[in-house]
């Protein structure tokens, strides 16, 4: 038996794909979850197998939850069911530890199949999805190593605009910028704004 955790904010999404995984012989719903904080509550305590995790959450969003779900349950598989599939969330999600991501509308076999090959070991993703990793892996070094948003927000960053100002120019809420900002460091290597802007520039990236 499969153990899933759902976790989506809106209820009648959360309580449709539940029924839907019910439906399956082999999978159990151990726990339907709206938040990041129900979610870890869930997932402590009923040690699931698949996380279908929505990218779109109150509070702490899904991208940011793939690190601390797998280190509550690192067993688990976690698999992205979104209704976005921007490069720079696709890749962020990914890169974060998801191994499955799903368009919502895809049909209820194609979740199956993504919630077997998961606790199986594999990954899935639909054939969009797929694409654009593809498209990522073969791009020149550069525009792998940043995505077109994350290059986007390091220029605003070397104009000197502040978290409010970047979510102003490009229509983003300040959290998403400071995931952004927050990526981009990492993938620099640095500290703060200052030690980006420099290192992307000697690296040629602005």
């Amino acid at each position: 038996m499969i153990r899933v955790l759902v976790v989506v904010d809106h209820p009648i999404v959360r309580e449709g794909l539940s029924a839907v995984l019910d439906d399956q012989a082999d999978f159990q719903v151990v726990g339907a979850a709206g938040t990041v904080e129900e979610a870890l509550t869930f997932a402590t305590r009923d040690r699931p197998d698949v996380i279908l995790l929505d990218l779109e959450l109150p509070g702490t969003g899904g991208i940011e939850a793939i690190p601390r779900l797998a280190a509550a349950v690192p067993q688990a598989g976690i698999i992205i069911f979104t209704a976005y599939d921007t490069d720079e969330r696709v890749l962020g999600a990914i890169r974060a530890g998801a191994r499955g991501y799903l368009l919502k509308g895809v049909a209820a076999d194609e979740i199956a199949r993504a919630v077997r090959a998961v606790h199986g070991g594999g990954s899935h993703l639909t054939s969009r999805i797929a694409a654009k990793v593809m498209a990522e892996v073969s791009a020149p070094r550069r525009g792998r190593f940043l995505t077109e948003r994350e290059h986007e927000v390091l220029r605003l960053v070397a104009d000197g605009q502040s978290t409010k100002q970047i979510a102003r120019s490009l229509a983003i809420t300040e959290r998403t910028v400071k995931f952004h900002v927050a990526s981009i460091f990492n993938k620099l290597g640095v500290g703060n704004r200052a030690e980006a802007v420099a290192r992307a520039v000697r690296r040629g990236l602005l």
